[in-house]
């Protein structure tokens, strides 16, 4: 199993988490619609923290590959 791979579909998810919310919020001004803003800031924060995450894993992932690869040489 990759985990960069892994994290990069984590964070692909998490942006479009953030955006279908986005979309939701900016359809407020719609009487028709019913959104309800507190769930959407709540979904925001959970997809920023998602992918920042998932980036933290990347980062960890391609640290552990440098320190490998210097211990190798």
């Amino acid at each position: 199993m990759d985990p960069i791979a892994t994290a990069q579909y984590g964070m692909l998810a998490a942006s479009r988490r953030f955006e279908a919310s986005a979309f939701r919020t900016a359809q407020m001004g719609d009487p028709n619609a019913n959104v309800d803003l507190g769930l959407e800031v709540v979904e925001q924060i959970t997809a920023k923290h998602e992918f920042s995450a998932n980036a933290a894993v990347i980062r960890t992932a391609d640290d552990m590959l440098g320190d490998l690869l210097d211990i190798l040489a």
